[in-house]
This record gives C-alpha cells, structure tokens and sequence, in this order.
C-alpha cells in the first residue's frame, strides 16, 4: 500500500492503520499527530479533549488570502466478523490490496478509511512542499463516530480559517453543502430476575451474517437489521413455544446497523426439535425476504448451560413488544428531493446486564433527520413505545444538522475547480449521515464548509474498502482547490 500514489498520503495511512484508534481511544494517534506536526516544524496545538490542530503558514504571495482549514476525525469504527481474532485496543489493521488492483481492504475488520483517508490526506498537504495554499490549519477531532465529541468540545476562536474542507465524506465527485442531526434514545428496563422452570432446557440462538454498515449513508438500502430480525423470531417463540428470555445482546456501535444479535432462550426441553425446526423456517424466511440486499444472512441454535434466573414474563414480553414495535430504517424522505433520506432511525444497539439485587436491559436508537422538527417527532415516537412498556427513557448526544448555503463562495469555487480538473461537473448534495460541520458551523457563525472524499464502500462494517483511482483524484482535488482559494 505505502508504494501507491501519491505517496505520502498512502504512507500517512498506513501509519495511521497500524496505531489502535478505536473511538474511545485517541491518545495514542492524537500523540502520533502531535509528533508529526512537531516535526515538520509547523505551529502544533491540542486542546483539553485531545483534538490536534497543526498551522502551517501560507505559501508565498498566498499571505493575505483567507486561511483554509482541512478537517477530519482521527477514531474509526471498530466492527469484526465473528470469526476473526482481533482486539482493535491494541492490534494494527491488516491491510491489502484487491485482486483487482483497485481497492484497499482489511482482512476480516474495518479497514478506518473512515475517516483515516482524511486524516492523511491533511498529513500529506502538510509536508507536501509543493502544494499552494493561503493560510492552512489541519485540524483533527476525537471520537467522532461515538458522539462527534470532539467537534462539541471545540473552543470558540481556536480555528483561524474562514473555509474549512471536510475531509469525510464517502464518494468521489459529490460535494456535501448539508447533513442530518441526530440523537440517541437510550431505553432501560430494570428487573429482578426470576427462577428457570425446573426441566427446561437453554438454546442460544444468534442471528448473524448481515451486511450492517453506515446508519446514515446505508440506511436507505434496506440491509437486514440483526436485532429486529431476532425479536421477530422471540416474539413467535414466545407466544407459540413457552420460550423465556434470560438474555439479549446485539450490534456494538451506535451509527451501525446490527450485523449480529444473540439470546439465551429457555424451553421445555420437549419443545426442542419444535424450535429447531422454527429457527429453520425464520432462517428461510429471512433469506426469501432480503434475497439480493443481504445474501449472507444465518440463524443458528445451540444448546447451552441452562441459566438459574431469567427475565420476569411480564418484563421479556413487553421488551419483546417495544422492539417490534420501534421503528427501523427509512421515516420519510425529502418533499423536494425524494431520493434523499430525510429522517431514520437506526435500533443500534441492546444489551443484558446481570446483577445479584437488580438485572436491566438497555436498548440504544439513533435517529437521524435534516428536519428539526421531523427529528424530534420520531425520537418522540420511539419514547412513547419503550415508556409505555415501562422503560425509562433519555435522551442523549443530539447535535445539529448542517443547513445548506447553496450561495457560498467556497462552493462556487470548488465547482470550478472540479470541473477544470476533471471535465465534469459535481454532484452538489445533501447527506443523511451526520458530518461535524453542523456542530463546528454552530460554534463559528459565516465559515463556510464543503465536505468530500474519495469513493469508500461499507464504511462501519466488515467490507469497508477504499477506490485507489478516486484517493488520487481526491488527494489532486484539494490541491487544486487550495490553489484556488
């Protein structure tokens, strides 16, 4: 990978592959930033949170135009197949190149080209001396993908720059002028766990295998969501074959759809080929439904120790209907535009927690919407399904959207040059994703921002990979368009 071009921008990033940056866990790669900048002699700065900004002073005769600032997040998203041995707090990616020649992949992880790509693309501006530019700031956010924390923790007057280069997006010859805020709905159901029926039996049945991905970029593809999968599957377990719930556990990451979800099931040990053959049907059933959007889709059972305690009936019965019923995927699309997801929700994440005197099970929703006012209607909506069933619910992590100006300087610019350099014109878009514009464009009223990127597929999961060819022309772009400004 490190021989591709252009070269320094391949060399930053396999640097930055082999740091452990987990979201989470910024202090070593904001360290290796701060080394970097240092070295190349250029102004470095880290503020309380861990956010690194390194100033690198304008080219001559670029002195007295307005600075740029090229932004990114230096976490990734720590996604694995099941089958893969890998701790992301402390082992480096395992990076190669396709077969085809095309695309950098990892092996069996996520490969953090979201926003890795970014990142070293600004590293690469930084010691490039042939780049031309006015006033220029690199500035790199923590924990980004968790809660965009380090974009909300952003002091006023830090950045210097009157247009900033969002350096993450996912796909070349797009320019993102606006995104969807969001906010996390987290529900708790709180018990005290009760006697397994004498006799019974213990299955553990796992949904696996879905593609997952982005929670915002994806979400319009209709990928199979591993928790609602496995809850529809309870839901007739329970009502049909005495089943009870002692535990639940599904997707890792808030901004990720759930590619695997598990439960630990008792039965009457009688009814065991009855439920064998009911995880048969839903697997055939799964794979009839989503047959050329989610092809890899498993449902297996196996027999496990049987538990002392389980849920209370009443408490696994209304989990199981606050699931089903809570919304996933797509809510509306734009009036204007209606190819374009307006307002989600992504059911992210649930997990069992045991306790001798208190057991709970907390479930996590991200909601997503270019709408204020449609964001709240939902995140409402998903409040009153889980406190009707007795959980309680907050709310947490909203950040704003980013509003378009399809007037700015900055866009006319970077259209022109787009087209200067390659002979087309860009597509000017709005993404349903959340981007850090929204909330440092909230914090710094009139600086104007773009964000694009080369072309990465399945970001937040597995398969994530990164189009070489697009890297170069995306890496030619921003100097083309540091130029310009």
């Amino acid at each position: 990978m490190k021989n591709l071009e252009p070269k320094g921008l391949w060399e930053s990033f396999y640097s930055l592959t082999q740091i452990p940056r987990p979201s989470g866990h910024c202090k070593e790669v904001a360290a290796f930033l701060v080394n970097y900048g240092k070295s190349l002699g250029l102004e470095t700065l880290q503020d309380e949170i861990g956010n690194v900004l390194i100033r690198k002073p304008a080219s001559a005769g670029m002195e007295g135009h307005p600075g740029v600032i090229l932004q990114g997040h230096m976490d990734m998203v720590p996604q694995k197949n099941s089958d893969k041995v890998f701790d992301f707090e402390k082992d480096a990616i395992q990076t190669y190149i396709e077969d085809n020649g095309e695309w950098v992949t990892a092996d069996g992880t996520t490969l953090g080209a979201d926003d890795g790509i970014g990142v070293a693309t600004a590293m690469a501006i930084l010691a490039d001396k042939d780049a031309v530019h006015p006033p220029l700031e690199a500035f790199f956010t923590v924990d980004e993908e968790t809660g965009m924390y380090g974009a909300n923790d952003l002091k006023a007057g830090w950045l210097k720059g009157k247009y900033l280069l969002n350096l993450d997006s996912e796909t070349e010859g797009e320019l993102y002028v606006g995104c969807a805020g969001g906010i996390d709905t987290n529900a708790t159901f709180r018990y005290q766990e009760v006697e397994t029926e004498k006799g019974d039996i213990a299955l553990k049945v796992t949904v696996k295998g879905c593609k997952g991905g982005h929670s915002g970029c994806d979400i319009h593809l209709q990928r199979a969501n591993a928790i609602k999968l496995l809850f529809r599957f309870l839901k007739d377990a329970v009502a049909n074959f005495e089943a009870r719930l002692a535990c639940v556990e599904g997707g890792s990451l808030r901004n990720a759809i759930p590619r695997e979800a598990t439960a630990v099931i008792t039965i009457p040990a009688e009814s065991y080929q009855d439920l064998q053959d009911l995880v048969d049907r839903y697997e055939d059933l799964y794979l009839k439904e989503y047959e050329g959007v989610d092809d890899g889709i498993s449902f297996t059972m196996e027999e496990v120790e049987c538990p002392k305690k389980e849920m209370p009936e009443d408490v696994q019965d209304y989990l199981i209907h606050a699931i089903t019923l809570c919304p996933h995927g797509v809510y509306r699309v734009m009036e204007e535009a209606r190819d374009i997801v307006e307002t989600s929700n992504n059911v992210s994440m649930i997990k069992t927690f045991v306790g001798e005197e208190e057991s709970r099970v907390e479930v996590q929703c991200l909601t997503r919407s270019s709408v204020e006012s449609r964001k709240e209607e939902l995140a409402s909506i998903i409040q009153s399904a889980f406190s009707l069933a007795g959980a309680e619910v907050e709310f947490s992590g909203a950040y704003p959207g980013w509003k378009p100006n399809l007037k700015s300087t900055l866009l006319k610019t970077m259209k022109e040059t787009y087209i200067k350099e390659f002979g087309s014109e860009p597509r000017v878009v709005i993404i349903h994703a959340g981007l850090e514009c929204g909330i440092i464009g909230a914090k710094y009223e009139g600086m104007e921002m773009i964000s694009f990127g080369p072309t990465i597929e399945h970001p937040h999961s597995p398969d994530e990979r990164v189009n070489i060819a697009t890297v170069q022309k995306f890496y030619r772009l921003v100097k083309a368009a540091l130029k310009a400004l």
